[in-house]
Order: structure tokens, then C-alpha cells, then sequence
């Protein structure tokens, strides 16, 4: 199941989480246009305010309780838009503005209790701002909003002088604005994740080799080659090539080549580091390694190990008889990369590449390695 059924929100924390992330600048930027959006008409309903008590020492206290708000509310869109907050962080702004807020809508409610069918309307308008347009997980914005309905219905019976018709009429509509606020953040959530997963989906095919999920020569060239993308400091790239692959196609057939180069792309991504290497299909048989923060060294180990691995390795042959042996030839190359050397992987790539067919023309099954500078 993709999507929880409640909330819309992904059902696996890890997708949720990365879902997150990726619209945490847009979340910020939401939750400080919404806060200061809400705000301005909060305090221009100070109005109504003098309308209906006149000046005086109450009209103060409610205008005291509505800089409150004003208060809270500009200085959680003031972190929103000038600093870095985490998504908890963003979301405790939100729901901390939410409370200040509603806590102060209660305290004007009780000030002016002959009015509270036109309360039970403000509330409605904001419980469909508590869904919609307050970042907040489902459950949090529906607790805040359930607690709110509550409150609010409680102090409804107690303060306000309110026929039966009336209370019932409330009722209704705090139900109604909850069902629909939750329907539509439900619905909203939903829609977002699909596209997020789309997008994501799009991304992958067009970065990653479909036979092997490597990253493709257009990754390596859009992202990689990029020169603000240079790691400071060690870098070595480690260009692979499978020997006699043209054989291996011509005897077996391409299905079972196919199965030879799976078989090494998935060696490769087991010997090499997540998020941190990076392993890309350069040719149809040949694997570029892109390994930062390593040396001459250890690339030349991950060569040695990948080597060894490849030779003791056979891939059952397709009619079932016998197996597929090959062994693969490499080049290694490494640099201390310095914030000047805008080619450096371009420049170590073509190094590379000049040691692995020196490896071939060695002999093949062997590994050829320099270090530059």
C-alpha cells in the first residue's frame, strides 16, 4: 500500500520522510505568506471589536489578545522565511501560531457571548485553514482542529444564549467544516505524493542505465562533470571493461550478456559506498567508478577486489549447460583535486581510460593505475 487510507500522507515513513525534504522550501515559504495573510485580517477584525463593545477597557483586552497573535504569528513567519528550519521545527511554528491563535479566538468569543453563531462561522473558515494551508501532518492539524471544535462548543453552551435550533445549526456546521477541511487535506495530500513519485520516477529513468541501474553517461556529464560538483581533496575514478564481451554475445547471445554485465553492476554497487561513490554504465561493456575522498590506494583495491571477484564468477550459460567465465581489465587513476581544477574529472576519466586499455593490451584480467600531480 502506497498511501496510508486515512491521511494520504505515504505509507512508508521513508518515502514520507523524503517527501518532506523535498518540499520543505515551499512548506516555509507557505506557512510565512499564510501567517502573514491570516494575520492581517485577524487584526482588522479589531473593527468589529469597537463595533460591538464600543472603547473601553474589554475593546483593549481584545486588542491586547489579538497583538498576541499578531506578535506569535509574525515572528513564526519570520523563521520561516529567514531561517533554515528542519520540517519538525516548521511544523511546531505552525502548530504553535495555530494554538496562540485559537486560544485567543476562544478569549474573544467569551467577550462578546451574544455573537457566537458568527463565531461558530470565523471558526469554520479557520479549521478550513488548519487543513489546508498550515503545514502539519494529517493527524496533528485533525487533533488541533478537533480540540478547537470542542472548546469551542463547550464555552458555545455555557457562555452563549443559544435556542436549541441554534446549537444544533453549530453543530453542524463545525462537523461539516471538519469533514470537508479533512476530506480535501486527505485528498490534497494524496495528489501532491503522486506527483512527488512521478517526478521522482522521471528523474531515475532519465539519470539511471535501465539494465543495470547504473547512472548513465547523461548523470555523469549533467551532474558529476559540473564544476562546482569537484570535491576538494583525493579523488580517483576506476574505468572497468569486461574482456571479450563481443564474444560472450556472439557465443551465448544477448540475453546472456545482459546477464554478465547485471551480474557486474551489481558486484560494483556492493563493493562501493552508498550516496558517497558513484557507478556509471560509461559504454555498452565498460563501468566508470567515481570514488571521492579515496586514494590511489584504495582505488586500486576496490579494482583489485572487483577483479578477483569477476574471474571466480560464472554466469549459467542459457541452454543450462555449463556456465559463462570472463575476467575484466581496469584503469585507475587519482588526483588531489584543488577548487581551480575545473576538469579534473574529465581529465582523470581520459587517464582512465588510457591505463585500462594498457591493462588490455597487457594481457587483460589486470589492473594499470597512476597518480596525477
Amino acid at each position: 500500500m502506497r498511501f496510508h487510507p486515512l491521511s494520504g500522507e505515504f505509507a512508508l515513513p521513508a518515502n514520507e520522510a523524503a517527501f518532506l525534504v523535498h518540499k520543505l522550501p515551499q512548506t516555509r515559504a507557505l506557512l510565512g505568506f499564510t501567517l502573514v495573510f491570516c494575520t492581517v485580517f485577524y487584526l482588522a477584525f479589531a473593527a468589529s471589536d469597537l463595533a460591538a463593545l464600543g472603547y473601553g477597557a474589554a475593546f483593549l483586552r481584545l486588542c491586547a489578545a489579538r497583538a498576541v497573535v499578531a506578535a506569535t504569528a509574525g515572528t513564526c513567519a519570520w523563521l520561516a522565511y529567514r531561517r533554515p528550519l528542519s520540517v519538525a521545527a516548521t511544523r511546531r511554528a505552525a502548530s504553535a501560531a495555530e494554538a496562540v491563535a485559537l486560544a485567543c479566538f476562544m478569549f474573544i468569543a467569551v467577550h462578546r457571548p451574544g455573537e457566537f453563531h458568527w463565531h461558530a462561522m470565523s471558526l469554520a473558515i479557520m479549521l478550513i485553514v488548519i487543513y489546508l494551508y498550515i503545514p502539519n501532518s494529517f493527524m496533528g492539524a485533525f487533533a488541533l482542529a478537533a480540540v478547537a471544535t470542542a472548546t469551542f462548543l463547550a464555552l458555545a453552551l455555557k457562555y452563549g444564549r443559544l435556542t436549541a435550533a441554534d446549537v444544533v445549526t453549530m453543530i453542524m456546521l463545525l462537523v461539516l467544516a471538519n469533514a470537508f477541511g479533512a476530506l480535501a487535506a486527505r485528498r490534497f495530500n494524496q495528489v501532491s505524493r503522486e506527483e512527488f513519485e512521478a517526478r521522482t520516477q522521471l528523474q531515475h529513468a532519465a539519470a539511471r542505465d535501465h539494465l543495470t541501474g547504473c547512472f548513465n553517461r547523461r548523470y555523469l556529464h549533467e551532474n558529476l562533470m559540473r564544476p562546482e560538483q569537484m570535491p576538494d581533496g583525493q579523488l580517483t575514478v576506476v574505468l572497468c571493461d569486461i574482456d571479450h564481451f563481443k564474444r560472450i554475445n556472439d557465443t551465448y547471445g544477448h540475453a546472456c550478456g545482459d546477464a554478465v554485465l547485471r551480474s557486474f553492476a551489481a558486484a560494483l554497487g556492493r563493493m562501493t559506498r552508498e550516496e558517497v561513490d558513484r557507478v556509471v554504465r560509461y559504454g555498452g561493456e565498460e563501468f566508470l567508478v567515481v570514488l571521492p575522498g579515496t586514494d590511489l590506494e584504495g582505488g586500486v583495491r576496490l579494482a583489485e577486489r572487483l577483479r578477483t571477484h569477476v574471474a571466480a564468477t560464472s554466469i549459467p550459460a542459457p541452454d543450462g549447460l555449463g556456465n559463462v567465465a570472463t575476467t575484466a581489465s581496469f584503469g585507475v587513476a587519482c588526483l588531489h583535486v584543488a577548487p581551480d581544477m575545473r576538469h579534473a574529472l574529465r581529465d582523470l576519466i581520459a587517464v582512465a581510460d588510457k591505463l585500462m586499455y594498457d591493462a588490455k593490451r597487457a594481457g587483460r584480467d589486470c589492473v594499470r593505475a597512476l597518480q596525477l600531480g
